[in-house]
């Protein structure tokens, strides 16, 4: 199965027959932001991910001022699943953070109903391709504010009018390790999902 470019099952369709209705959400964001800690932390299953050493080709390419004790990084995805109700599963795909694999994008966003944005206060101005990406996607998102220990802490309200995120689109803090605040993130944004018009969806 090719998970990058599988669609997500229409709304109603069960993964199992009588079971489950299964959505996929993708985990966004810049480098290093926490988005395989994120997908890690509530997946159901083993996670697939693709993570490599970085080695001395990265110096000058990856930015590791704010994460220096970083030595790998993904590069292609990272994949997990959860089930928010009895009825709903979430399969989770997170993309690479780095400029160089952002051609990527597109066939892992393909087929999915919604995006996770991580950002990290000490770099907020790396969320900003994610988010344009979204939003000329038309793709339903949130932006999720990673906690990183001894990271500056801002109320959502501030980043929301750092990085201009419309009011329409939710802004919350959350801890990428702890799966009840990823829970948190992902159950916020399959509601405001929902809530978004059929025509702003990502097709």
């Amino acid at each position: 199965m090719d998970f990058a470019s599988s669609e997500a099952l229409p709304p109603g369709v069960p993964l199992v027959k009588g079971t489950a209705t299964s959505t996929k959400i993708v985990v966004a964001g810049g480098f290093g932001v926490g988005k395989t800690t994120f997908v890690r932390s509530v997946s159901e299953i083993p996670p697939l991910t693709t993570e490599a050493v970085m080695t001395e080709a990265s110096v000058g390419v990856d930015d590791v001022t704010a994460v220096p004790a970083k030595t790998s990084t993904t590069v292609a995805m990272d994949f997990g699943r959860i089930s928010l109700e009895s009825d709903l599963v979430l399969y989770l795909f997170g993309t690479p953070g780095q400029g160089r694999f952002w051609f990527m994008w597109d066939d892992l966003v393909r087929g999915a109903v919604g995006a996770v944005v991580l950002a990290d206060t000490r770099r907020l101005a790396d969320s900003f391709p994610a988010l344009d990406y979204f939003e000329g996607s038309g793709l339903p998102f949130v932006v999720a504010v990673n906690q990183f220990d001894g990271a500056p802490v801002y109320s959502p309200q501030a980043v929301r009018d750092s990085l201009a995120v419309p009011d329409r689109v939710p802004v919350l803090l959350c801890d990428a390790r702890r799966r009840d605040s990823v829970v948190e993130v992902l159950t916020t944004l399959v509601e405001h999902a929902l809530a978004e018009e059929p025509a702003a969806s990502y097709a």
